[in-house]
């Protein structure tokens, strides 16, 4: 055989050869007893699959099309979990036979909520691994299975679940494209998960959307998250790691948040006729930083993302936690039903005695477009006495408020809101006692004294190229300052009237 065609036999046997070898690795869920019929529990053929693949260092799970009904899927290191087009992946009903696994014990959880401090109790979690993915077109679905707080039995002692996905102390996970739908208290719940990716993923949920707690190295981009009743990208660094932990160098980029209906996002009618979230106020859907928040926020970047029929960016720090270099730019909002910008500083501290205090120093938000805001509670900065926000610059900002507030909606606030009473000439001020302790929302502040800004315990504030509109004339000032040292204002464009 002469020597070109020898080398090019043997070459095709090495591809051929490496083409068995990859093909090996894919596994097909069905091959290990999955129905996928809506019908038959399905989870354990899934482990199976991921059990298998791991042992044999890694490889893609597959789940093809149909509905499969699962109770809690463990995730294993260096395998990819790829749901196919038309493939749901959907909660089971505890039965007085079956549930989801055990809550695990946290030494920690005096410290946050029971969702924030387990991770076990999911639909899909994992602890302690590696080079993980979650991708493919299909469907996540928890729709009245997965519960909003926390965890419940069955009259058999069967445990139900309350999040869809969870992730503790992980390291190189993406999760991309997939779709999730009514996910009871978190869509995503991922604690201490560095180097993390996550893109094209749509949830339209009932509570939380994106949970990011005490992560580091992280990327969200191209992502749509409809929360009506929670908050739908959210950072935090709370301390249900039993240690304090940065979330930090953090990237949220071309993204869309809303509070419409639970599900309309998904079908695509964006309906609005829930009025209000769980706390009284409006849909809820935006980005924040907090509330939890122990561990430290630093090098965090939030642009070119849209917020619609929802609450505005609040960055809050209430626990201990410092809130350092944070960027923000090109946002656009519209029909936003509390503060555009809430910036908080609090003395909550949920945290162990003898815990440092929060802190901000350094927050910039640039070119931000608003149409139809709530006037209510103004664009927000509040420190508390002795511990001011400092270093914040605001530019290129474009509110359009629906205004039509007068002093008396002011002065009539006391003795009608706990947190606040009157001060002199009928000014209201924030309470003293809510400082201490309150959980962050502007809401909480009640009506205040300005239309445009309010501010309070702040230092080196910079408002610059800022133009405010009113839809309606507002009797109140643009601008209310409290406390507040080193403001500079230039280029405020102004209502004639």
């Amino acid at each position: 055989m002469p020597m070109k065609r020898l080398l090019t036999s043997l070459l095709l046997l090495l591809l051929c050869g490496s083409l068995s070898a990859a093909d090996s690795r894919v596994l097909d869920v069905r091959a290990f007893g999955a129905a996928g019929d809506g019908r038959h529990i399905d989870s354990p053929a899934i482990n199976a699959a991921l059990e298998q693949a791991a042992k044999a260092g890694g490889g893609t799970v597959v789940v093809p099309e149909g509905i499969y009904l699962c109770y809690s899927i463990r995730l294993r290191s260096c395998v990819t979990l790829r749901l196919a087009k038309g493939a749901v992946l959907k909660a089971a009903p505890v039965t007085d036979e079956a549930g989801y696994d055990e809550a695990e014990p946290n030494a920690a959880d005096a410290y946050q909520d029971f969702g924030h401090s387990h991770w076990h109790n999911s639909l899909l979690w994992g602890e302690n691994l590696h080079d993980v993915t979650l991708e493919g077109e299909g469907l996540i679905d928890g729709n009245g299975v997965l519960t909003r707080g926390g965890q419940r039995k069955s009259p058999a002692g069967r445990t139900t679940a309350n999040k869809a996905v969870a992730l503790r102390e992980c390291r190189r996970v993406t999760i991309r494209g997939l779709r999730f739908l009514a996910c009871g208290h978190f869509a995503l719940l991922l604690t201490g998960v560095d180097d993390l990716l996550i893109e094209h993923v749509t949830a339209d949920t009932n509570r939380d959307g994106f949970d990011i707690d005490c992560c580091e190295r992280v990327t969200i981009r191209n992502c749509r998250v409809n929360t009506v009743n929670d908050d739908a990208i959210v950072l935090k660094c709370s301390y249900a790691l039993g240690y304090a932990k940065p979330t930090a160098h953090v990237l949220i980029e071309d993204c869309a948040v809303s509070g419409y209906d639970v599900g309309s996002l998904l079908d695509g009618t964006c309906t609005t006729q829930t009025e209000k979230a769980p706390d009284g106020d409006g849909p809820t859907g935006r980005i924040k930083l907090g509330t939890e928040s122990n561990g430290g926020f630093r090098h965090i970047r939030i642009r070119r993302c849209t917020f619609t029929h929802c609450r505005g960016l609040a960055l809050e720090t209430v626990d201990g936690a410092a809130m350092e270099d944070i960027d923000v730019s090109d946002l656009t909002m519209h029909d936003i039903c509390n503060s555009p910008l809430y910036i908080r500083l609090g003395d909550r501290m949920r945290a162990p005695e003898g815990f440092h205090p929060s802190r901000v120093n350094g927050i910039r938000i640039r070119r931000v477009q608003v149409t139809d805001a709530d006037a209510r509670y103004a664009c927000l900065i509040a420190g508390i006495e002795g511990n001011p926000v400092r270093n914040v610059r605001i530019e290129e900002l474009s509110v359009e408020f629906r205004g039509g507030l007068t002093l008396e909606d002011v002065r009539e606030q006391r003795g009608a809101n706990p947190f606040f009473f009157g001060g002199k000439n009928g000014r209201a001020r924030i309470s003293r006692g809510w400082e201490k302790g309150g959980y962050p929302e502007p809401s909480a502040h009640g009506i205040q004294p300005a239309w445009g800004f309010s501010i309070s315990h702040a230092d080196r504030i910079r408002l610059n190229r800022i133009r405010l509109t009113c839809q309606q004339p507002d009797e109140r000032p643009w601008i209310h300052c409290e406390a507040t040292k080193r403001l500079r204002l230039r280029n405020i464009t102004l209502p004639a009237h």
